[in-house]
């Protein structure tokens, strides 16, 4: 915003600013978007307080490449999504809906963190977070709690006395006086989000930040706010007590990892051995039809699924994709492959696909035990109860290996799953035995299933 102004007016869609209103923002092109917010002195006055440092050069040859030290957050499905636990001065972003847990996974964390921590809610009173801390029997000496909403009053509590980290719960309730009164505009959440993880990075000091969410899923605000911080984390509702914590950006380690957890009566549980979770419900001895189990590798776990399929006829004679947790795209592919070569007619049917558990899949190697799936859904043949199918499949129909296979059939033989269909690649042929199928394309494992 230019100087000189004491009003401007700034798009609700977007953040940009004008210093006239306008009916329509030239940024986003949202109609009568334009607020006007007051223009202070209260960030001159700010920056007089928090002096701002300059940075000086250095050479890239001259940086040391030792990665910082992390230490471990007392919650291993936490500090495997993480990369191996928080570094000093990271700042992590967790988004999820109303009532999933992330107040409560937040308040388990700061309770057994080392030092003294900061928990600042905009959302609950003291008493609130006491009573749950009581609750879920969290050690409570080394957590300070305040109530506070201003931005500016919030940066001044940090500068005079520094905690060992730092929640904010949440972002969206914070207000800085530079950007009018209203909390959770785009130009709230992009100040907020600027200073805090700036205090972050010049203090060392670990953020973590609350965000709320769209009813599309997506974290509520400007873009900005995930291009900031270091990790961005979504939880996510499985089943009705199991939780997923996934990360879309991490700069710290691996976007693949899954954490687990069990929400019961003292909280959000860890499960470090997920891999026959979400079979636990399965009927190992007569399963129905269009039941396949696949063998996915999430992360550094092999995790055992129940991929589900529904074929009914179509009623306008054209079949349509109904599929949350497998990509609807990948899902006519593999019924395009099943027509064109195994003969199975699946175009005038419309095709409901589900994974049990809820669980959200991408790996190419449970392309095999969809086809499988579906192949039973639409000929009303129940596979048999005891097998697993690896492999992905290709346009042409061959069904190709994927990788960690040996550990993908260790872990289905764990699991009680003694027959598998794969294609073995050339440095696992050593991994069938007993009553391991090599299939190399479609065809090969619709007859091996037939007979």
């Amino acid at each position: 915003m230019a100087k000189g102004r004491s009003s401007a007016y700034v798009c609700d869609s977007c953040g940009h600013d004008e210093p006239k209103w306008l009916g329509r923002c030239p940024s986003c092109g949202e109609w009568n978007s334009f607020k006007e917010i007051h223009l202070g002195s209260t960030g001159t006055a700010r920056r007089s307080v928090h002096p701002i440092k300059r940075a000086a050069a250095t050479l890239l040859s001259d940086i040391d490449p030792t990665p910082p030290e992390r230490y471990p957050t007392g919650n291993e499905e936490l500090d495997r999504v993480l990369g191996g636990g928080l570094s000093p001065g990271t700042s992590v972003l967790l988004g999820g809906e109303p009532g999933i847990g992330k107040s409560t996974l937040m308040l388990q964390v700061a309770a057994t963190l080392p030092g003294r921590g900061l928990y600042v809610s905009g959302e609950e009173s003291p008493g609130q977070i006491k009573n749950r801390a009581d609750r879920l029997k969290l050690p409570q000496d080394s957590l300070e709690i305040i109530c506070e909403t201003d931005l500016e009053i919030l940066l001044d509590i940090l500068g005079e006395n520094k905690p060992a980290y730092l929640v904010v719960d949440s972002i969206q309730t914070l207000i800085s006086g530079e950007a009018g009164s209203v909390p959770g505009t785009p130009n709230q959440l992009k100040i907020a989000g600027h200073r805090l993880t700036t205090w972050a990075k010049t203090t060392g000091i670990p953020l973590f930040l609350i965000a709320h969410v769209t009813k599309e899923g997506t974290i509520a605000g400007p873009k900005v706010i995930e291009h900031l911080v270091d990790t961005v984390l979504y939880f996510d509702q499985s089943s009705s007590d199991l939780r997923i914590l996934r990360a879309s950006k991490n700069r710290m380690g691996s976007v693949d990892e899954l954490g687990l957890f069990r929400m019961g009566a003292s909280g959000l549980s860890p499960i470090p051995d997920p891999a026959g979770m979400f079979l636990e419900h399965r009927k190992s001895s007569n399963p129905p039809a269009g039941s396949a189990v696949a063998a996915v590798y999430e992360g550094s776990r092999i995790l055992m699924v129940e991929i589900q399929a529904l074929t009914v006829q179509a009623k306008g004679g054209m079949g349509r994709v109904y599929s949350d947790r497998i990509d609807n795209a990948r899902v006519s592919r593999i019924a395009a492959v099943l027509e064109r070569h195994a003969g199975l007619k699946l175009s005038d049917q419309d095709i409901y696909v589900n994974v049990a558990g809820g669980l959200r899949i991408s790996d190419t190697g449970a392309e095999l035990a969809l086809a499988l799936a579906l192949f039973s859904a639409r000929s009303e043949q129940a596979l048999p109860p005891d097998l697993a199918a690896v492999g992905e499949i290709s346009l042409a129909g061959e069904v190709r290996p994927v990788p960690h296979l040996r550990r993908r059939i260790k872990t289905a033989s764990d699991t009680g799953l003694k027959r598998y269909f794969a294609a073995a690649g050339s440095d696992e042929g050593g991994a069938f035995s007993g009553k391991g199928k090599v299939v190399h394309n479609i065809r090969d494992a619709l007859a091996a299933v037939l007979s």
